[in-house]
């Protein structure tokens, strides 16, 4: 009878066994919705303590520009390069940010789904 040292080890290696080839192929394709779902996900729990979400209602902090009016500052589809690098703000209160790449398509999309106004 294997001890249970060796059962835990062979459940770690089977369980490292099954996970490595989701591992090396990355992260699955997200369809549209998901991705913005995921965005908005990734926003509340970033932005969300600052920044209104949604197409209606007030910033939490009222010197925080509500996310569906972006647009009328600057295309939001400019904005994957800073969350990919890091964004940086002129006031201190905004923490630095840095997403993943399908998470920085993801919070895009996102941002675009809930804009008032599209850029022409």
């Amino acid at each position: 009878m294997p001890s249970p040292r060796t059962r835990l080890l062979s459940a770690v290696v089977l369980v490292a066994a099954l996970a490595a080839p989701s591992v090396i192929a990355g992260p699955r394709t997200l369809s549209e919705p998901e991705s913005i779902a995921l965005g908005r996900s990734l926003a509340a729990r970033n932005c969300g303590m600052c920044h209104a979400l949604d197409r209606t209602g007030p910033s939490p902090n009222r010197q925080a520009p509500p996310f569906r009016s972006l647009n009328d500052r600057f295309d939001v589809e400019q904005l994957g390069e800073g969350l990919a690098t890091g964004i940086l703000t002129k006031h201190p209160a905004m923490p630095e940010f840095r997403f993943e790449p399908h998470e920085v398509v993801a919070i895009v999309r996102y941002l675009r789904s809930v804009q008032d106004k599209q850029r022409t």
